[in-house]
């Protein structure tokens, strides 16, 4: 089992930065790719970026060039940077593991069984 904790949502303006963090309980956590979705009011759950055990990353065209996601397997501790954000990046992110030993990211919810309880973030325009 492995618990997801997600931190650092807000309410920011268009062009500022957020980094969220999101913290996993377990010995398992370098094991699984590690994604951030998210999902706006009315809109189904998306991806936005996911980085695997060997650090393979990839992201959605709408994020690519302003977020980036890292791990840090020793304090079983995922971020996504987010920068240059705006409006429509206003939505709850979430934070799933999933994928054991996968070799390429998985951009689809099926592919993860942990989820946590999201963060909200805003951006004011």
């Amino acid at each position: 089992q492995v618990q997801l904790v997600e931190s650092g949502g807000g309410l920011v303006q268009a062009g500022a930065s957020l980094r969220l963090s999101c913290a996993a309980s377990g010995r398992t956590f370098s094991r699984y790719t590690m994604a951030w979705f998210r999902q706006a009011p009315g809109k189904e759950r998306e991806f936005v970026a996911g980085i695997t055990r060997g650090g393979i990353t990839a992201y959605a065209a709408s994020v690519k060039g302003r977020f980036t996601i890292s791990r840090h397997n020793a304090k079983n501790t995922v971020y996504l940077q987010m920068n240059s954000l705006k409006p429509e990046d206003t939505a709850v992110y979430y934070c799933a593991a999933g994928s054991e030993y996968a070799a390429v990211v998985v951009t689809t919810t099926t592919g993860y069984s942990y989820w946590g309880q999201g963060t909200q973030v805003t951006v004011s325009s």
